[in-house]
């Protein structure tokens, strides 16, 4: 688990994959975004989309499992404070393999809490044929060693 002093801008991690079944939409949609073009195919092809395609937010609960299941896993997990971009520029369909890429953008120790910090992170998710099908920046709570920036403090002495 990585805090915020073991993190640099520039920093990347990758998640998943994870596939995307016809079943996984309909229940999301279902439960979430009940929409013809997440659970009707017929209607879904008169639609902007031309087909099945995934709710967005399912999308991004898609992503946030493979950041958390991923490589760059945060000490406290990751404890988001904003949402500065969320785009899905392309849909997710039945059948896609996703995958997630972050970047850490931006760390800002706490000037007043010395146990935290927040870091800005980019995380771009793409399908099997490398097509981008969401893009956004969060910025995370991210704890950190306790006194001097790059000290770790063991046990009570």
């Amino acid at each position: 688990m990585r805090m915020l002093d073991d993190l640099a801008v520039g920093d990347r991690f990758a998640g998943g994959p994870l596939d995307v079944t016809e079943a996984d939409i309909f229940d999301f949609a279902g439960r979430f975004d009940p929409q013809p073009f997440h659970l009707d195919p017929a209607a879904a092809k008169e639609s902007v989309f031309g087909g099945l395609a995934a709710s967005g937010w399912h999308t991004a609960a898609l992503t946030m499992r493979m950041i958390v299941d991923g490589e760059g896993q945060l000490a406290g997990g990751f404890v988001g404070l904003a949402v500065e971009e969320l785009a899905w520029p392309k849909p997710v369909r039945p059948g896609d393999v996703l995958r997630t890429e972050s970047e850490v953008l931006e760390i800002r120790p706490s000037g007043s809490r010395p146990d935290r910090g927040t870091v800005r992170m980019r995380t771009l998710t793409y399908n099997q044929n490398d097509e981008m099908v969401q893009r956004f920046t969060a910025v995370l709570l991210v704890q950190r060693s306790t006194g001097l920036p790059g000290e770790r403090q063991v046990g009570n002495g």
